[in-house]
């Protein structure tokens, strides 16, 4: 394992035992932002489309709060950026970086399984201040039972069975925070393009044949590329089309 990076300049570093949920408390503590929130435990933690988030000691619950981009389009870009700064802190701490994926909209695969999700959650303080949550989960110890997976889902695997490296969610803090402000840094200077390239590099099941499903419409076909926006590009055969949100499955 490299050298602890430096933690990020400006930024606060809070850590707690137990929260409802770090977004939630990363909201009450926004006096504070820019500010990364983890928790040792959630009572309520939730993943997208509000499905609750299994959150045992051990595993990594954390919340980067931070102002919002100028624009929705651009605030979303950001799931990129922690996508892959995720990437790179799993590495560091594996040594594998051959073994880590990302799954499109907001999944890191380990071993093909889903090690980490993201949760883009753009809302307002009870000060009227508005703010981004930019949520983590991580399976470094523990994983959700198999058998309450949506079937077809990617299977949910973890860090220590698959690796055999036990590391705890205060020092996987400190890999993660700088890893994201470096590719927040390159977003803002340097606009999603570059972003946009690494992020295809690592994509799980680049040109192969992948469903995507939003609401109840499911597409099938090969995934192509992501387009300037993020949105997944797949190509059937009648032609390509742009599909902005889905939940993706192989």
């Amino acid at each position: 394992m490299s050298a602890k990076p430096h933690w990020p300049d400006g930024t606060a570093r809070i850590i707690l035992d137990a929260v409802d949920s770090t977004n939630t408390e990363a909201l009450r503590r926004a006096d504070r932002a820019p500010l990364w929130l983890l928790a040792a435990e959630q009572s309520a933690g939730r993943g997208r489309r509000g499905r609750p988030w299994a959150s045992p000691r051990g595993n990594f619950h954390a919340t980067h709060l931070v102002p919002p981009a100028d624009s929705p389009a651009a605030t979303a870009l950001r799931s990129f950026a922690a996508a892959l700064a995720l990437r790179k802190a799993l590495a560091d701490v594996t040594g594998l970086p051959g073994c880590i994926t990302l799954k499109w909209p907001n999944d890191v695969l380990l071993n093909g399984g889903k090690v980490a999700g993201i949760l883009l959650e753009s809302t307002a303080t009870p000060a009227g201040r508005h703010m981004l949550c930019i949520g983590i989960g991580v399976n470094l110890i523990a994983a959700p039972d198999p058998a309450l997976i949506e079937p077809g889902a990617t299977p949910p695997v973890t860090l220590l069975a698959e690796t055999g490296k036990r590391i705890t969610p205060e020092a996987f803090l400190d890999r993660l925070a700088p890893a994201y402000a470096r590719y927040a840094a390159q977003l803002a200077a340097h606009g999603f393009a570059p972003l946009r390239d690494e992020w295809l590099a690592h994509a799980a099941r680049l040109g192969e044949v992948i469903r995507a499903r939003t609401g109840g419409i499911t597409r099938e076909g090969t995934f192509e590329s992501i387009d300037a926006s993020g949105a997944l590009i797949l190509r059937q055969a009648q032609g390509r089309i742009s599909i902005a949100a889905a939940e993706v499955f192989f």
